[in-house]
């Protein structure tokens, strides 16, 4: 495996964004995008289980990790933003892109907002909306945060990430992403638990034209089933698959079927190069 290739850039509005590049000369190029409180760590293991299959970029989105610090009113949009400006200064004109959870809808807004530059799109442990009492139940978490310390969320945040199993067998994988969340900035904490309160994409879901995958664990229940069942309805050129015994976070719990479903969608949209609507297709318990 090449040896990344990591730096920053600054948006429009001046937050600066860190990144890696993963390079892979000649190969289809993959953006990754994480989710809420963690950073671009949590696909290493999915980077190397796709080791020369794809020019791999991750980062950390505003907010989060070695990126700016800058609070305020985010969005979905907002963040896809950010991704396209980031692809500009890469000088990558297209991408496939794969999000979990928060990255999850990033990679929705993206998908819809920059459909042409979109090749390929993978969903994963995420909805394009919470419900009805999201806006609620998020200001509430970030309440949480706000007036306890987000050492008071640690818990809670562990056992939605990871099925039982994975925590007891895989204190090594847990420990650091424990450090990740905890070192957030709780304004900006705050400002994200917003965003996702307040997040409805479904209306954007019909704009999405490239192949689609979407991914979730069985025991997800911080983005159910239903959810993912959800997105694939509204969206037919997309393809379900539901991981047994796996939860929230599958890029650090299930890696390798994750990498085994981005190799899929490579290929598929590398088959049919210029079409999009491409057949709808479901998995279940892989």
């Amino acid at each position: 495996m090449a040896d990344p290739v990591s730096a920053t850039f600054n948006t429009s509005d001046g937050c600066e964004i860190a990144y890696s590049v993963h390079p892979a000369p000649g190969k289809p190029r993959l953006a990754l995008i994480h989710s809420l409180a963690l950073d671009r760590s949590v696909w290493n293991d999915v980077v190397k289980a796709l080791d020369g299959r794809a020019e791999i970029l991750t980062y950390d989105c505003r907010g989060h990790g070695r990126s700016g610090r800058k609070a305020g009113t985010y969005t979905c949009g907002q963040f896809a933003d950010d991704l396209a400006q980031l692809l500009d200064h890469l000088g990558w004109p297209a991408a496939a892109v794969a999000g979990c959870s928060m990255g999850g809808c990033i990679a929705q807004a993206f998908a819809a907002r920059y459909a042409p530059r979109t090749s390929a799109a993978c969903f994963i442990d995420t909805t394009a909306w919470y419900g009805a009492e999201a806006p609620m139940q998020w200001r509430e978490r970030a309440a949480i945060a706000r007036t306890r310390g987000l050492a008071a969320l640690i818990d809670f945040q562990v056992t939605r990430w990871f099925s039982d199993g994975f925590r007891a067998s895989r204190p090594d994988v847990v420990e650091p992403l424990k450090i990740v969340f905890l070192a957030n900035d709780i304004a900006c904490y705050q400002s994200t638990c917003e965003m996702l309160g307040d997040a409805d994409l479904r209306p954007l879901l019909p704009a999405i034209t490239s192949p689609v995958s979407i991914v979730v664990g069985d025991e997800d229940y911080a983005t159910t089933v239903d959810m993912a069942k959800a997105l694939h309805a509204a969206i037919p050129h997309s393809t379900l698959t539901v991981l047994a015994g796996a939860r929230h976070i599958t890029p650090v719990e299930r890696p390798a079927d994750i990498a085994r479903r981005i190799r899929d969608l490579l290929d598929s949209s590398e088959a049919q190069p210029g079409i999009r609507n491409t057949g709808a297709g479901s998995r279940r318990n892989a």
